[in-house]
């Protein structure tokens, strides 16, 4: 007969976390985690879904980049096989499909991206005829568009594949240097490996790159009750200007968008949220690059409206032409 009043009877189910298999996404949803099992008091079970993306050796830009990394996590979670998920919120498509809840935004890493170039070069030291690695049309954008107005003759080169198979493209000698970004490299303890972090005024960064989604089944009140202590309201302010922006453009996460929500501190004094976007063609001949500022937002909406009001100004300059074809 058993004895449901002892300890090991009355202990809950672990939380099943569904992450994707790389080495980035583990290390990222291991560190949520832990966290979670920190706030919840309930231990937390790993398990690993395999994405279309991952699977997938085609170029993001082909295989429609927006959602590719996520479906198969969203699919696990409607249908209850794991009862959240961690996901890079740059991966994941503006619009908040039915039955998922975002439940948290923690704060976010270093939104920059960087560069692991050969011999230690900074973009700058970059020799004449340089292939830099990208997998990204606004990385390609931007750095074209540096190159250009610095009197420099780079190669974009489209690469596919994890941290690793990146960075080997640069120690084999068939790439002088990839960009990455440097919150994946911080989360997996690689930071030692960037000779150059690039300052957002040279390439800006994806809406949302450096934060992490957490999102769980609407019908999960407790939980998601439970993981939103760990949103971090700043952070989720940013984060959704610069995605109403990407939205208000009709674009992809493929698409060659950057974002940056920062807030501008006097003394100790968060007082102004400043939004950039910019949005150019992958050649870097032509690129619409507008700021504004704004009071910090109280609410979803106030961040959102931010972002949109910069968007239009955006398209009035001419940016749709820029993105090729847009999201529908």
């Amino acid at each position: 007969m058993t004895d449901n009043s002892s300890p090991a009877a009355r202990k809950p189910a672990p939380l099943r976390l569904g992450t994707r298999r790389s080495k980035l996404a583990m290390a990222q949803s291991g560190l949520v985690a832990d966290a979670v099992s920190e706030v919840t008091g309930r231990a937390v079970e790993l398990v690993e879904i395999t994405t279309y993306g991952d699977i997938s050796r085609e170029h993001l830009a082909q295989i429609g980049g927006t959602g590719v990394f996520v479906a198969a996590l969203r699919e696990a979670l409607l249908r209850g096989e794991v009862d959240f998920a961690v996901h890079s919120l740059k991966d994941l498509p503006t619009a908040q499909p039915e039955g998922l809840v975002l439940a948290a935004v923690p704060q976010r890493e270093d939104p920059r991206d960087v560069l692991v170039a050969r011999d230690g070069l900074t973009l700058a030291q970059l020799p004449s005829g340089a292939r830099i690695g990208t997998g990204s049309p606004r990385r390609m954008a931007q750095l074209n568009a540096y190159a250009r107005s610095h009197g420099l003759d780079i190669e974009t080169v489209p690469i596919r594949g994890n941290v690793d198979t990146r960075i080997g493209f640069v120690r084999s000698g068939e790439l002088d240097a990839v960009v990455l970004a440097a919150a994946g490299l911080s989360r997996l303890g690689r930071t030692g490996e960037v000779t150059d972090f690039l300052a957002v005024g040279t390439v800006l960064p994806a809406p949302g790159q450096g934060a992490l989604a957490i999102e769980c089944a609407e019908t999960s009140a407790d939980l998601a009750a439970a993981l939103a202590e760990l949103d971090d309201p700043y952070t989720r302010a940013a984060v959704t200007a610069e995605r109403a922006l990407l939205a208000a453009l009709e674009a992809g996460c493929s698409a060659p968008v950057g974002a940056l929500a920062d807030l501008q501190v006097d003394g100790q004094t968060v007082n102004e949220l400043r939004l950039r976007g910019v949005v150019g063609t992958t050649d870097g001949s032509s690129m619409v690059q507008l700021s504004t500022t704004g009071p910090v937002p109280t609410s979803h909406d106030d961040a959102a409206a931010l972002g949109r009001e910069l968007a239009a100004e955006m398209l009035a300059k001419g940016a749709a032409g820029l993105m090729g074809e847009r999201a529908l």
